[in-house]
């Protein structure tokens, strides 16, 4: 028989996470996602584990329910697997030098942040994935950043901001299908209500974007910049062909092949075309076989392993493309898997209903309403480590009780993708943050104050349901509140 938990089991977890991820910061500063936190998640579930079974829970259950949170993040560890082995061999077939070199020629420090920006949300748009516009187009444009002399931090804060544009509005994305299905909307009648906050909390981003490149002034001289490229020219063949495997992974994306698969399509891709177009790389990078094929072999099965790694002399250079590789991205797996186990056992039995439901109860007007969605939202991404469960959760929550105050689905499926999806980035050790930590080699902490989308699109959801505007209203569901209709905003 088992017991409804209580609210101090319910609080019990969060506070030690929340104690133990303060004590992580303060002892070990930025390095605590290298593995004090990963501890921290793995100690905060065995103790949600014994409040469950305290609460009358076999071990049974709460083993399964381990099984059940890994089994949710199957896909997005092979992703970062992919994600990984991609970085480490597009490096190696010069497919990244490429869109670095070419980048340098065309974008100026000026305007190099809104431009980022706005070609990742095109990108993203198109494919209908941030993690692949993060992992490809991202990468290139934070390695032209630290190469020309602008903010890696601010960079990557501007990919994140175009990258999140597009996953949330784009009819390709997962996230936004995922949506409007929990909510039960038609998914192009979530894409519109979604353009009234992701449209203007994109151009404010925008703006933002636009006086820090105003403000700001390149740190490299015509003269590095120009030696940078000259280095780049040196150690690859820069030409067009080089970028067909970025060419590849678009057309993949955009018929929908698993991400996965693209990925790693793209990867094997580059990895042949290199050997054509980069053979001194190849033989540079492993100990000679006395064979080119052999050689490239293990060249790009190194690559997909380890990552690649150059010393031309100059540091930029080597750090830009000594990087990537399967290996890269186990602490960040580690990561993942210590959250989605937290925050599944956390819902599964009961302890986010026991804290949520007397939020609900309390929230007498649609304005409030609406902050306790946000806070719900945020909260899961927090604790629970995953976009989807930030996703999945509120929208089940909460669809009785739009639909019982007369508030259109609509409203609970743009507010939901506004709080769960574009703030899951701004989470070190949600998902989403370590995976753009780990691509674009920005620490979340970093980029943080400058994924300025992943602030306004949240922000103007809220600040619609405070002042009523956009919020659609249907008839109650229950005729013993259709009063309200006429509640305070």
């Amino acid at each position: 028989m088992t017991r409804t938990p209580t609210l101090l089991d319910a609080v019990l977890p969060l506070v030690l996470l929340a104690g133990m991820i303060a004590g992580a910061l303060a002892l070990f500063g930025l390095d605590a996602l290298d593995g004090p936190i990963q501890v921290a998640l793995v100690l905060c579930c065995a103790v949600t584990a014994l409040i469950a079974m305290r609460n009358g829970h076999t071990f049974g259950v709460v083993q399964e329910t381990g099984r059940a949170a890994l089994a949710s993040i199957t896909s997005a560890i092979f992703i970062l697997l992919a994600v990984g082995a991609l970085i480490g061999v597009w490096n190696l077939s010069g497919t990244i030098p490429t869109l670095v070199h070419y980048g340098m020629q065309v974008l100026s420090p000026q305007w190099y942040y809104p431009a980022a920006a706005v070609i990742c949300g095109i990108v993203a748009l198109s494919i209908g994935s941030s993690w692949t516009t993060a992992a490809t187009i991202g990468v290139g444009l934070v390695g032209v950043a630290d190469l020309i002399g602008v903010s890696p931090a601010i960079t990557a804060g501007a990919v994140i901001s175009g990258a999140y544009l597009g996953d949330k509005t784009s009819p390709l994305s997962e996230t936004t299908i995922l949506t409007a299905q929990m909510v039960e909307v038609d998914v192009y009648e979530h894409i519109k209500r979604q353009v009234w906050t992701s449209v203007p909390a994109f151009l404010i981003a925008i703006g933002v974007f636009s006086a820090l490149a105003a403000s700001t002034s390149a740190t490299a001289s015509e003269a590095e910049t120009t030696s940078d490229l000259a280095m780049l020219d040196e150690i690859y063949t820069i030409t067009p062909w080089a970028l067909l495997p970025l060419l590849l992974l678009a057309v993949l994306s955009a018929r929908r092949v698993p991400a996965s698969l693209a990925l790693g399509a793209a990867t094997l891709f580059a990895g042949l075309l290199g050997a054509f177009l980069q053979p001194d790389v190849y033989a540079g990078f492993v100990v000679g076989e006395g064979n080119v094929v052999l050689e490239s072999i293990k060249a790009v099965w190194t690559a997909m392993a380890n990552g690649f790694t150059i010393d031309s002399g100059i540091a930029d250079i080597d750090r830009l493309l000594s990087r990537g590789g399967m290996d890269s991205m186990l602490l960040t797996i580690w990561l993942i898997i210590g959250a989605v186990t937290f925050g599944a056992m956390l819902a599964d039995f009961g302890l986010i209903d026991r804290l949520v439901q007397p939020m609900v109860r309390a929230a007498s007007t649609t304005g409030r309403l609406f902050l306790t969605v946000f806070a719900c939202g945020v909260g899961l991404n927090v604790v629970a480590g995953d976009q989807y469960i930030a996703l999945v959760l509120p929208s089940r929550i909460f669809r009785a009780e739009f639909a019982r105050r007369g508030l259109a689905p609509t409203n609970l499926s743009r507010l939901a993708a506004d709080c769960g999806t574009v703030t899951s980035p701004l989470v070190p050790w949600n998902s989403c943050g370590a995976f753009m930590s780990a691509t674009l080699g920005v620490g979340t902490l970093l980029y943080l104050p400058y994924a300025v989308f992943c602030y306004a699109s949240p922000a103007l959801s809220v600040l619609y349901g405070v002042t009523g505007f956009r919020i659609e209203r249907v008839e109650p569901i229950d005729p013993d509140h259709t009063t309200s209709d006429q509640e305070t905003v």
